[in-house]
């Protein structure tokens, strides 16, 4: 994927002006459609959307860690991408719940009682035990950069890591929205068969309750994030038991761990 060059005036505080191009960062409509269903659009970057596919049924709780991985029919189109793929049919009936949840949601977000429930499900478990210490996550921290190779020439996407237990990042996926980077990076692993192993997740991002669920339904040990988390994030970590590291900077880092 490439990003489009713009022209800009750079202006600088002594009033001094440069003409400078500069690559912008894409976004477009991707429609998500299961088994003939329209069921979502995410504005994203179009790259890695079998990957996002992937990861976004994970975290839908329309596809569990354990099912075979949908194929994804791409169509592009003037405005925007058709992402297509069919669910089994003993994933239906999770799929026609959801659509009918997601029928009455408005510009405000989620609306009603029932899509309140719905978006505080209990979570499972986490099982999978974290091996990386905190040196670790520093290592990883100075590492990323290089590995954000979109993001070098545009300074606008987010990225998500996979890390090992020694700090060494083995997996990195880019997208203007936070959310599309990590269920593109789970994607991945779906589709490649790749483990935790020990290691953790590495956010180029705050940490929202909505990032955290994406964690604990992959099997996520650790989750990492460069920027502050919500009181929310917190709580639901904390039922799931998902140890957290935020605000994670090159000179220090807030730990949550998981209750004893």
């Amino acid at each position: 994927m490439s990003a489009a060059p713009h022209k800009f005036v750079r202006t600088t505080p002594d009033g001094g002006q440069t003409a400078v191009d500069r690559e912008l960062a894409e976004e477009v409509p991707v429609a998500l459609e299961f088994n003939g269903i329209g069921y979502a659009v995410l504005m994203a970057s179009p790259s890695d959307l079998e990957d996002l596919v992937a990861g976004f049924l994970l975290s839908e709780r329309l596809q569990f860690a354990g099912d075979p991985v949908s194929g994804v029919a791409l169509h592009r189109t003037e405005r925007g991408i058709v992402a297509r793929a069919n669910l089994a049919a003993d994933r239906a009936h999770a799929l026609l719940d959801r659509v009918r949840h997601r029928a009455s949601d408005s510009s405000c977000g989620l609306c009603g009682i029932e899509n309140i429930e719905q978006a505080m499900r209990p979570l499972p478990p986490v099982t999978a035990p974290c091996t990386a210490d905190d040196a670790a996550v520093f290592r990883a921290l100075d590492a990323l950069g290089a590995h954000q190779r979109l993001n070098a020439r545009t300074g606008a996407v987010h990225a998500a890591a996979l890390v090992d237990a020694a700090g060494t990042i083995r997996l990195v996926r880019e997208d203007v929205g936070r959310h599309n980077a990590f269920d593109k990076l789970i994607g991945a692993m779906r589709r490649d068969a790749l483990e935790w192993e020990g290691g953790f997740a590495l956010l180029s991002s705050r940490c929202s309750y909505e990032l955290v669920e994406k964690a604990v339904l992959a099997g996520c040990p650790m989750l990492a994030t460069i920027s502050a988390p919500t009181g929310l994030a917190v709580e639901r970590a904390a039922a799931a038991g998902l140890p957290l590291r935020t605000l994670a900077r090159a000179d220090a880092m807030l730990a949550t761990p998981a209750p004893r």
